[in-house]
């Protein structure tokens, strides 16, 4: 995977004082564990990444792996001009978010966020504010019944209990008034921000797409918003507080991730392609791909199943969050890869889920190959090899106390004076990896 530089550094400025109400929804959302990002727009009908090869300033998003590069010439005016007209092509005709939401709740999967609008500015929503839109006149699928994406995602997600999660990008390079052709453009960020004027009518922009989306979705739990160099202190203030206070006077309940800013209006921390390697001070969520590419990629490569319920326990034990991103393809599917996946982590989750949703990190979170989550008086202990477990740090109050989840057979516990060790019992070899033990301490 090359080398990617949109991933900003997270920020774990600590803030002073948190609301009560604020920290009531937070502890909410750690309750929650499990997310998915769907990155889709008509960029999925390319082979190169989501938006970023449009960036003058971004060189590494252009590679000659692309064949949509390579095929122009390495052209980027050329480039440019035919990426923003894939609009005319983007045609999901397969879109069936229900079975989506089917999959995701399976897989123990609590709450979805789906990119409403990425830097390249198509709105997957029926917005008022530009024809840029999946429902655009454009749009092959603006007649389709399903051509408001946004809303029929929102509705098979709400139906089964999800909660959702709005993906949206502060910058915009459709927009003219954000990327004016008057002026030159060398970087991903604005060449407007020094016109009042035109800099005032992105801002009025922004603010009525984040009224829409807050308005015509039903409960809208996370305002989840990315481009992170969008603010103040490099001259592109789209009044912040204004758009939050107008966004919670919709959403009363909101949490707020303005990533990687560290304002007061990052609620939680969202670090990208990386799992911290220990607990972070403030609530966090950390942001992986299912394959390669947060996008769908017709050459991309993906996580096994094993890996990918390492990496949620690993984040869960430190307390973490797991947002996991699937790329749907151009004509609406999960590919096949990603279906296979949330279908056999849905078969883990069905005897383990106590053990990831509404837990808390207890230290010191693992013990040598058995990592720990904590719930009430109960601590889990997943084994991540083997079928044994040397328990020092954090031993069960009794023998008699230890359990294993989804079998009916109890384990050998074998006390010692420092230490405990529970053996499985061959009855448990038919439980889906890793097996995990409930005990109180």
């Amino acid at each position: 995977m090359l080398e990617r530089e949109d991933v900003i550094a997270y920020n774990e400025t600590q803030r002073e004082t948190v609301p009560a109400w604020l920290q009531e929804r937070l502890e909410w959302f750690q309750d929650l564990k499990f997310g998915l990002i769907l990155h889709w727009g008509p960029y999925a009908l390319w082979d190169c990444c989501e938006s970023w090869p449009l960036s003058p300033g971004d060189p590494w998003a252009r590679n000659d792996e692309m064949d949509c590069w390579t095929s122009r010439g390495k052209d980027l005016a050329l480039f440019q001009q035919d990426y923003w007209a894939l609009n005319k092509q983007f045609n999901p005709v397969n879109y069936d978010p229900h079975k989506w939401a089917s999959l995701a709740k399976k897989a123990g999967i609590k709450y979805v966020s789906l990119t409403s609008k990425h830097h390249d500015g198509f709105c997957m929503w029926d917005t008022e504010t530009t024809e840029y839109r999946i429902t655009g006149p454009e749009s092959p699928f603006r007649d389709d019944p399903r051509a408001d994406v946004y809303k029929g995602l929102c509705d098979a997600f709400q139906a089964e209990g999800l909660a959702i999660s709005v993906y949206f990008s502060k910058a915009d390079w459709h927009c003219p008034d954000y990327w004016s052709p008057e002026f030159p453009i060398d970087s991903r960020q604005a060449n407007t921000s020094h016109d009042p004027e035109r800099w005032k009518r992105f801002v009025q922009y922004t603010h009525d797409q984040i009224r829409e989306l807050m308005s015509n979705y039903g409960k809208i739990d996370i305002l989840w918003l990315d481009a992170g160099w969008v603010k103040t202190e490099r001259n592109e203030d789209i009044d912040m507080s204004g758009m939050v206070q107008m966004a919670r006077k919709l959403q009363p309940d909101l949490l707020v991730a303005n990533r990687t800013v560290g304002d007061e209006f990052e609620d939680f921390i969202t670090p990208e392609h990386e799992i911290p390697t220990a607990p972070l001070s403030r609530p966090w969520e950390s942001c992986l791909c299912m394959a390669q590419n947060w996008k769908y990629h017709p050459r991309d490569t993906y996580r096994s199943t094993a890996e990918i319920l390492e990496m949620l326990i690993d984040i869960v034990s430190k307390g973490g969050n797991f947002l996991i991103g699937i790329g749907p393809t151009p004509d609406g599917e999960f590919t096949p890869q990603a279906i296979e996946r949330l279908e056999e982590i849905a078969v883990w989750m069905e005897t383990n889920s106590e053990a990831i949703h509404g837990t808390r990190a207890v230290a010191p979170y693992r013990d040598g190959h058995v990592k720990f989550t904590s719930k009430g008086e109960y601590v889990y202990a997943f084994l991540m090899e083997g079928s044994e477990a040397t328990l020092a740090a954090l031993r069960p109050r009794s023998s008699s106390d230890v359990e294993i989840l989804g079998c009916p057979v109890p384990p050998k516990v074998l006390e010692q004076e420092s230490y405990t060790v529970v053996t499985l019992p061959l009855e448990a070899k038919g439980l889906a990896w890793p097996p995990v033990l409930k005990y109180r301490l």
